[in-house]
């Protein structure tokens, strides 16, 4: 066994274990610590096969942004363990022939003859001058660009169609208007008075 197959080994043995632990754990803030160690552990795989730009990709994006994002809302939320975890026997035996299923169609795919080694090798090894971003871009904006801007068409009607469902009129909230901020003039704030003096005030 070489470097590159004991740094394989140790670190798919780390993402099966953290992600186990996701699953299983009762805190929450835990469950995404852990999950974060997953997104880490596969990060590191990608690398062993000369992926750097998925591999950059998810300790940025997932890493980076997402879970973060996860934590806050976890951290904020008032979540009561106790009654999420109230109904979980109910759907244990269930849940177990769905994960014994999932293991063993997981478990024929990876014995038939299409995944050996001779049917999948490793990729070659490229020089040190050899760009993976860059030959990946050449590819989206080329060969797969009409399928990019399919997948940001989408994902903008996505984001407009979510805020549209949530947009929400409040008739009793009071907004400003700057147009008419604008356009005030000084009579129309200020009124001067002009008072006689008591003679208290000339004492």
């Amino acid at each position: 066994m070489n470097f590159l197959q004991s740094i394989f080994y140790i670190f798919a043995t780390i993402l099966v274990v953290s992600s186990l632990l996701v699953v299983t754990v009762r805190n929450p803030v835990r469950a995404a610590l852990f999950l974060v160690l997953a997104f880490f552990s596969a990060a590191c795989l990608w690398l062993t096969l000369e992926a750097e730009f998925l591999a950059i990709a998810l300790v940025l994006v997932y890493v980076g942004a997402v879970m973060v994002l996860f934590l806050f809302v976890i951290m904020m939320l008032d979540i009561d363990i106790a009654k999420m975890r109230a109904g979980f026997t109910n759907y244990l035996p269930l849940g177990l022939v769905v994960a014994v299923l999932m293991a063993l169609e997981l478990g024929l795919v990876m014995v038939s003859k299409e995944f050996g080694s001779a049917n999948l090798p490793r990729p070659t090894g490229q020089s040190a001058t050899y760009s993976n971003t860059e030959a990946l871009g050449q590819l989206v904006y080329t060969d797969y660009v009409f399928a990019f801007e399919l997948a940001a068409v989408i994902l903008l009607v996505a984001i407009v169609a979510a805020i549209a469902l949530t947009l929400r009129r409040r008739p009793a909230t009071r907004y400003q208007a700057p147009e008419r901020q604008v356009k005030v003039r000084k009579e129309d704030r200020v009124r001067l008075v002009t008072m006689p003096s008591s003679p208290e005030d000339g004492a």
